[in-house]
């Protein structure tokens, strides 16, 4: 087989241990340390298994990934109340934490990554937005930012991802976000001080260990995320689809609004999307679409 196929041993065997780990050769029936080809159809849901197990193991350490942050960002707030060094400031109100985030992004060398949770925001708040992306894609600097799926809905958001991919910033998507959060160069990280209200204020952290915890956290979200210019996932299917996060959200208790501010959609769209659920889980009301979310594995 490496004289056919021209490549070195340590390479093909390689390739063949990985088919084989994906279920797509097994062992030969006839011939001991032989290997032969799985029945196409069997291959292929086989694969789509290993896709599938794999996608659910992303999802579950990125929901642990997220609820570590949190934790840790309430630890923070209630173990340094109004303390500030050289390692951490606090900003109270929407306009400090503007006039800190501007002042970040003029010394930022490298790369910016930001989440942004909530919906669709004016037109005039993403041009106002645009000059100081520009200067910053000018510098050089890699730009990377994670929406919510929601903005595809709407046409100023849309417009503006579409302008910012075209300059070669990274925009990608995902149901639900943790919190608003900017992350400079990798040295520092700015967040709520109330993950739940980030209008009370932001906490900039220079600490190494606290901002390698929210890089991660991105990192994480990012590789799970869908990029713009490709459908969001729909499907019940999809750990990372619009529809399981709302699954996820009404089982941890949240009402029809706050899931709604969640996924940055109406309040309308939201109660279409949980009939919607009803009709493809056959459920005759909330407490059956819970038991019947269970009973399928999507929760």
């Amino acid at each position: 087989m490496v004289d056919t196929l021209g490549r070195p041993e340590d390479e093909v065997r390689a390739d063949l241990e990985e088919l084989t780990r994906l279920s797509l050769l097994a062992p030969s029936w006839r011939t001991d340390g032989q290997l032969r080809a799985v029945h196409p159809k069997a291959a292929l849901d086989s694969l789509l298994a290993h896709q599938q197990a794999e996608i659910a193991q992303r999802h579950r350490a990125l929901a642990e990934s997220q609820a570590a942050a949190s934790a840790l960002l309430s630890q923070y707030a209630e173990l340094h109340p109004a303390r500030e060094t050289h390692e951490a400031e606090r900003f109270q109100g929407l306009d400090a934490v503007r006039a800190k985030l501007t002042e970040l992004s003029s010394r930022t060398r490298r790369e910016s990554v930001a989440f942004m949770p909530g919906g669709a925001q004016s037109p005039a708040s993403y041009k106002a937005s645009e000059p100081l992306s520009q200067e910053l894609l000018d510098r050089g600097v890699r730009i990377r930012t994670l929406y919510l799926d929601s903005i595809r809905n709407d046409p100023a958001s849309f417009e503006h991802a579409r302008w910012l991919t075209e300059r070669g910033g990274g925009v990608r998507t995902v149901p639900a976000l943790p919190m608003r959060m900017y992350i400079s160069d990798r040295e520092s990280a700015m967040v709520p001080i109330d993950p739940a209200d980030s209008t009370q204020g932001a906490v900039l952290l220079r600490e190494p260990g606290a901002v390698a915890a929210f890089c991660a956290l991105f990192d994480a979200v990012w590789e799970t995320a869908t990029p713009f210019g490709e459908p969001p996932r729909r499907s019940l299917d999809d750990p990372g689809s619009q529809p399981r996060e709302l699954l996820r959200l009404l089982a941890q208790g949240y009402t029809d609004e706050a899931a709604a501010r969640r996924l940055g959609i109406s309040l309308r769209s939201e109660r279409r999307l949980i009939s919607e659920l009803m009709e493809k889980l056959n459920a005759q009301s909330r407490f059956q679409l819970g038991q019947r979310a269970a009973e399928h594995g999507l929760l």
